[in-house]
């Protein structure tokens, strides 16, 4: 398969993003306390929520080549994404809300 010049180094900084991404979600995560309990965090998992819908885009974006696809299917695969993490957040809000 032939790259498009300048096709490989976007790929290579797509993916040192989502490695950063990977560390920066994995940092606040409660098994870094010895002993402490796990308490949750609303804003922690909101911007865990965001940097998840970041992570998507990146890899729809980039690894499955969708950036090059026609403009619809880009906006169907961002409007997937925004339908799928807002659902996961509103089911987190909600749950919060119940207890």
């Amino acid at each position: 398969m032939r790259h498009r010049h300048g096709a490989a180094p976007t790929t290579t900084y797509a993916w040192i993003i989502l490695s950063a991404i990977t560390i920066l979600s994995w940092w606040p995560a409660p098994g870094h306390t010895r002993g402490a309990a796990a308490v949750a965090s609303a804003p922690i998992t909101v911007a865990l929520i965001l940097l998840g819908f970041i992570t998507g885009r990146m890899i729809i974006r980039y690894f499955m080549e969708v950036r090059t696809a026609p403009r619809w299917l880009k906006r169907f695969t961002d409007a997937w994404l925004t339908a799928v993490w807002a659902g996961i957040l509103a089911i987190y809000l909600h749950e919060g809300a119940l207890n």
